[in-house]
């Protein structure tokens, strides 16, 4: 049995007011938010594939530095997931008793940081050392998810705040580390099973 934080004291009350902001909201918009929520990460893995795609036009270390962005958004997602067993925050649907647009997840499914926040914003910003065009449409998508997260009411606004930070950090890092090294990496692999991923165009 776990000792669970109560996070409703940094900022439950911005909570509340966001959640009640999406009762009184119209139902497309409530609609439109939870899908997004839902379903949102999709649009990230066919940005990592357009990444793809087009590095495969500026030759095999531009294409190595693409591959590392689902890998770098998985390393995140640990990074992120480790930070939530070491706190173990209670879901502020659970902890201030309130009605979400989407269900509270289940006691133990613990609310700090927010996952979905660390997997946009890492995907985001791995992206923009990719390509800033689809890097600055991951980063508004990536901002969307966060926020779309405290709507539907399982995050409180520092849970996202967080998870956004943690993924950026991580994403920042580690694809900077592989851009240093991408052209070694590409000499190691161009004989792997992995080359036909690195042809150019």
């Amino acid at each position: 049995m776990y000792l669970a934080y109560d996070g409703s004291a940094i900022d439950g009350p911005a909570y509340l007011k966001i959640v009640g902001l999406a009762h009184r909201a119209p139902g497309w918009v409530d609609s439109l938010v939870t899908n997004w929520s839902a379903y949102g990460l999709g649009v990230f893995a066919l940005l990592m594939l357009v990444a793809w795609w087009q590095a495969r036009r500026a030759g095999t270390p531009a294409v190595i530095t693409a591959l590392a962005v689902p890998l770098v958004t998985v390393l995140a997602f640990g990074v992120d997931s480790l930070l939530k067993l070491a706190v173990h925050e209670d879901r502020p649907c659970d902890q201030l008793h309130v009605a979400t647009l989407e269900a509270c997840p289940a006691p133990g499914d613990w609310s700090f940081p927010s996952n979905h926040a660390a997997l946009a914003s890492a995907a985001a910003f791995a992206l923009l050392l990719v390509s800033r065009r689809l890097g600055l449409i991951a980063m508004a998508a990536a901002g969307l998810m966060a926020a779309s997260r405290v709507w539907v009411g399982v995050h409180y606004p520092h849970d996202v705040l967080v998870g956004f930070l943690v993924g950026a950090l991580v994403a920042l890092l580690t694809t900077w580390a592989v851009r240093r090294k991408q052209g070694a990496i590409a000499a190691r692999l161009k004989d792997s099973p992995l080359r036909p991923l690195l042809a150019a165009a």
